[in-house]
């Protein structure tokens, strides 16, 4: 039973110095500012939409590419 709180104890120990370490390497970070955020966000969600449409846009030309060419195709038989 003692073995038992002693691992108890010492897995409580090892989650205490882990915070530890943790708010330690977080001290170290450089976090962005809130300009930068606002920044890169925006130019993520006007790049999402620009893939978007562009995909789009290819998926509609090459989709209608391959119906025209096999009516074509289709129409000779």
């Amino acid at each position: 039973m003692k073995d038992f709180f002693d691992k108890v104890k010492g897995s409580f120990r090892n989650f205490i110095d882990f915070i530890k370490e943790t708010r330690k390497e977080l001290n170290n970070v450089s976090w962005p500012s809130r300009r930068e955020t606002t920044g890169t966000t925006l130019v993520v969600i006007v790049a999402v939409f620009f893939f978007g449409f562009f995909l789009y846009v290819v998926d509609f030309v090459v989709g209608n590419g391959m119906n025209y060419l096999f009516r074509a195709l289709s129409a000779q038989n």
